[in-house]
């Protein structure tokens, strides 16, 4: 699997319906309760179950970290989820994380996890990727 980009990587676990929405171009940010690292320029895209494969990754295009009616009002349209279940995802939370998506792209074959992360235990939310990985 090829570097698509320099900077730091995550691998980031997604619902499959999200994975697929980031991969078709639909959905233009990711929610996520914490922000990433400043540094990070890739998510790779880990379909959850049923699929549990890496199928893509993205380019990260900005992070916008905010309270989450100001996150909704800002990407309503491009996150692919309603509002009910936007609320439910950032109920009781005061700060939440939009990251922006620039481009996607679909690998060839998905991938086990275990070739961007040695554990082969997917991640929770995210987990950065070693560089060493990467080359």
């Amino acid at each position: 699997m090829g570097s698509p980009a320099v900077g730091r990587h995550v691998v980031m676990s997604v619902h499959p319906q999200f994975a697929e929405a980031i991969m078709d171009g639909r959905k233009k940010v990711e929610f996520r309760k914490r922000p990433l690292a400043d540094d990070v320029t890739v998510v790779w895209v880990y379909a959850t179950a049923p699929v549990q494969r890496i199928i893509g990754y993205f380019e990260v295009d900005g992070m916008h970290t905010a309270h989450p009616t100001d996150l909704w009002r800002k990407f309503q349209k491009v996150g692919c989820i309603d509002r009910v279940a936007f609320d439910r995802y950032y109920a009781g939370t005061s700060t939440g994380a939009g990251i922006a998506i620039r481009r996607a792209v679909r690998l060839d074959e998905p991938a086990l996890i275990a070739e961007l992360l040695p554990s082969g235990v997917p991640p929770q939310s995210f987990a950065y990727v070693d560089n060493s990985v990467m080359t």
